[in-house]
């Protein structure tokens, strides 16, 4: 008996020490383990956007864009109740908005995490295109001491001008660390709009995501996804990297806050491509962000999800990209249709009002990321910011390359400069200027 009790001691503890340890997962792996999850055997193939002659190669004509012309009014709970007031806004159709978006795309961050302190690794004097400036390393350590098997370190770079008449409103740049050293390179240039927001006694920050989450579906067990659930595989219904990232972007944030040389009041987020799709996430959750920049995002992003225009919800939903979003998101790229989503990229951009959002796309190159889309979802969210006493784009008339609709708190503009953010940056900060000034 005792012998059987001993043996049963130690497989127990085995067990224990197993389960500690976190699980290592391919990102084939994870994306078929998501899959079961579901019941799901296999997902629609997605777009090629390499090939036009592929059988499943992206479409770029208007005549076949819109499978699905009717959006989920964003102005309608759940209920059937029609939202007529702010106060319904913010009582009723947010709150349910916010869920929807937590459930069924970019997914749940648990209740509490793990506090994070900042603190500045290194200060140096130095000259930006010809602005004196102090560079500040930034740490964020997440603390582990429940799950010292992951540790997780965020990473920014803040740059403060030297001289200024108060606290300085500050722009974030989320973007992975690998191209940091080649943006402070560029900000060297006296057009560059880095140089140019300092010129206007701006601060601005490069926001590592890398250090926050890995970009990839195999490290889903690691990053603050990993810490928080210590080490384990995602439920459903859990976070994807997009989410994270925008919590690290409000990580930031709290040490805006904390910093003197600072005005967090006065904050805008920006991010291209991928990081416009965060960008957009984070200023949807985080009331405190005060202005966006919302470049090129797409899919997951800007982009309507019910438009059959270059990258689609299967694209999404593929081994290269399903981590960004939740588990429960992969279903509407089979068995389920696009149209059964509950809500569409306008409800996002919703969530920001009646905020400034600037969403910008370019032209030759940026086909992929629908620029139509994306302002079909800013003309289908206006009616939210109207609601709240902002101005919408106004119009649904889509603009001409080049011209833009800037003069509301929802702004758009195409650009002919391609998969890039840097022509509208100039426009972006008088547009932000307006709102800060």
């Amino acid at each position: 008996m005792k012998r059987r009790a001993a043996l049963l001691l130690v497989t127990t503890i085995a067990v224990a020490q197993a389960a500690a340890q976190p699980v290592v997962l391919t990102t084939e792996q994870d994306h078929r383990r998501s899959l079961d999850l579901l019941g799901i055997g296999q997902l629609r193939e997605g777009a090629n956007g390499s090939d036009a002659s592929a059988p499943n190669a992206a479409n770029y004509d208007e005549a076949r864009a819109n499978p699905y012309p009717t959006l989920p009014d964003v102005l309608l709970t759940g209920g059937r109740k029609r939202v007529t007031t702010a106060d319904e806004w913010w009582q009723l159709r947010r709150p349910e908005l916010v869920e929807l978006f937590d459930r069924e795309v970019y997914g749940r961050m648990p209740a509490t995490l793990p506090a994070l302190r900042w603190e500045v690794a290194e200060v140096t004097d130095v000259t930006i295109a010809g602005q004196a400036a102090l560079r500040k390393v930034l740490l964020g350590r997440v603390d582990n001491s429940s799950y010292p098997d992951i540790s997780v370190e965020l990473r920014a770079i803040l740059i403060v001008p030297a001289t200024t008449r108060g606290p300085a409103p500050v722009i974030t740049q989320l973007i992975t660390g690998t191209f940091i050293p080649r943006y402070e390179e560029r900000a060297q240039q006296p057009d560059s709009w880095q140089a140019q927001a300092l010129r206007r006694g701006w601060a601005y920050a490069y926001l590592d995501t890398a250090t926050i989450q890995a970009d990839e579906g195999a490290g889903l067990t690691r990053g603050i996804i990993g810490l928080a659930h210590k080490g384990q595989a995602r439920d459903a219904d859990d976070w994807g990297v997009l989410r994270a990232w925008a919590w690290g972007a409000s990580r930031l944030l709290d040490y805006y806050e904390s910093d003197p040389a600072l005005d967090a009041t006065r904050n805008a987020i920006e991010g291209h491509s991928r990081w416009g799709k965060a960008a957009l996430v984070a200023m949807a959750y985080d009331p405190r962000i005060s202005v966006g920049y919302i470049s090129s995002s797409g899919a997951g992003g800007a982009k309507l999800h019910r438009r059959n225009w270059g990258e689609l919800v299967e694209n999404v939903a593929a081994p290269s990209e399903y981590h960004w979003m939740s588990v429960n998101y992969m279903k509407y790229a089979g068995p389920l249709s696009w149209d059964d989503l509950p809500l569409d990229a306008h409800s996002l951009i919703a969530l920001a009002a009646p905020r400034p959002v600037f969403i910008s796309s370019g032209l030759g190159g940026d086909e992929w990321v629908d620029p139509r889309g994306m302002f079909q979802a800013a003309a289908a969210a206006s009616a939210v910011y109207e609601l709240l006493g902002a101005k919408g784009l106004g119009t649904t008339d889509f603009p001409a390359v080049e011209s833009g609709v800037m003069d509301g708190a929802l702004a758009f503009r195409q650009h002919s400069g391609g998969h890039s953010d840097q022509p509208n940056w100039p426009l972006f900060l008088d547009y932000a200027a307006r709102y800060w000034q």
